[in-house]
């Protein structure tokens, strides 16, 4: 039994991780957004706090101090906050990559320091990010340009970690996914083939496999999830 950081823990992708990780007895502490709607208040081992500021690296560092004052040890975080935006390199102006650096990088490393902080005292620890296909791959990013760069960043802080820290026991895990089946995507894409994209569901499952005792024994992972897409 593991005691979990999620941010974004009440979008399409948080939700499924967290019902599943739930199921599994895991104690989660979990950051929701200003929609959440209390579907997990019901579960005991699982502790919301609401609206944290992971734009504010005070802000988070304080809520990362909070749930280890709670849990005493923290074992890994799961850091899911993050967001699209299409355009590519002609159109793309400083305020769009300024967004998607925030939004898709900033959340993520406000919690990645206070975390490596905490796991470097206490023997090791996991982080899990979530990328994109086109970070890993130079032929993806021409229409989504500053979503890309902004995810590219994660993989390249992921490589950093692992480099520095491996051997204090600590890893950082990277999933990068092609096209997630959301509702938000179903919409905006009607016409695709959605049997083609990769489900929250199976993003859920791989990442409570990377939690488990033989998931932690992998080193420098990066999971591509594309399916058909």
């Amino acid at each position: 039994m593991k005691n979990i950081i999620i941010s974004g823990a009440s979008g399409n992708l948080g939700q499924e991780v967290v019902n599943h990780l739930a199921a599994s007895n895991q104690h989660l502490y979990i950051t929701t957004g200003s929609r959440y709607d209390g579907e997990f208040d019901t579960l005991k081992n699982v502790h919301s706090f609401k609206e944290v500021d992971l734009l504010d690296p005070l802000a988070s560092q304080s809520f990362v101090q909070e749930v280890i004052t709670q849990a005493q040890t923290v074992h890994a975080g799961v850091l899911l906050v993050g967001g699209y935006g299409p355009g590519n390199i002609l159109t793309t102006q400083d305020e769009d990559l300024q967004k998607m650096i925030q939004l898709n990088f900033f959340t993520a490393f406000h919690l990645v320091k206070p975390l490596l902080e905490h796991f470097k005292q206490n023997g090791g620890g996991q982080l899990i990010l979530i990328g994109a296909k086109g970070a890993l791959s130079n032929d993806q990013g021409d229409t989504n340009f500053a979503y890309t760069l902004s995810k590219s960043l994660l993989v390249k802080m992921a490589d950093m970690i692992n480099s520095e820290y491996e051997a204090q026991g600590i890893s950082a895990s990277v999933i990068a996914p092609s096209t997630i089946d959301t509702p938000v995507n179903r919409k905006a894409m009607p016409n695709a083939d959605f049997s083609k994209w990769i489900s929250p569901f199976d993003i859920a499952k791989s990442i409570a496999f990377m939690l488990s005792d033989t998931g932690a024994k992998i080193r420098q992972p990066i999971l591509k999830m594309y399916n058909q897409s």
